[in-house]
């Protein structure tokens, strides 16, 4: 079969670029995209970082995650500082900790992204991702705490409430605002989802 291709080589010369890159979705009818391969469904969202940016969370798809919605102006504020200390020491293991402030209760975030986010770094410099500002409650809530709040039946009642997702992407707990990030009560858990492999 000199200078002619079997339909199987043509099919796979097809295939094998587009799947070069690390996940690859098609766009469905209408524009949307398509599940990512491999993306549990709760992870399987675009969000807006505090610089604008859109992030997959897909990108985070095998890690332990710790979800928190945060606010610069409450008495829990400085669990910032542990939220830090926790997720450097726990990151090179597959832990990631996922900030979302909100300004849901008492009206204690009221900055915008820009200065969320200067609050952030030049007060506890904080390394771990933070995303735009959102709301976790009523029907505004960001389409994540919603599902966050109808997989544990557990709502945030103040800032600072925390949702451990393990690496299948599955919430396995919730832990109310008083439950500071150093915890043994949480660690003890983070380290037990961080033992089990994707």
């Amino acid at each position: 079969m000199t200078g002619t291709h079997s339909p199987r080589a043509l099919l796979l010369g097809l295939l094998i670029p587009a799947f070069s890159g690390t996940v690859w979705a098609a766009p469905e009818a209408g524009g949307a995209a398509s599940p990512a391969v491999g993306c549990p469904p709760i992870l399987d969202r675009k969000l807006l970082n505090l610089q604008d940016e859109s992030i997959s969370l897909c990108e985070f798809r095998g890690k332990v995650l710790l979800v928190v919605n945060t606010a610069s102006e409450c008495g829990y504020t400085p669990q910032y500082e542990a939220l830090e200390k926790l997720y450097r020491r726990y990151r090179d293991r597959g832990l990631v900790v996922l900030g979302f402030p909100a300004n849901d209760f008492g009206g204690q975030e009221p900055g915008s992204n820009k200065q969320i986010a200067q609050f952030c770094q030049v007060n506890y410099g904080v390394t771990f991702p933070v995303f735009a500002k959102t709301s976790v409650l009523g029907a505004e809530a960001n389409p994540l705490f919603r599902d966050l709040e109808a997989k544990t039946g557990k709502r945030p009642q103040w800032n600072f409430h925390k949702y451990l997702v393990d690496r299948g992407g599955q919430p396995v707990a919730a832990f109310g605002s008083a439950v500071e990030p150093l915890d043994p009560r949480l660690t003890s858990q983070i380290e037990r989802l961080l033992a089990t492999r994707p």
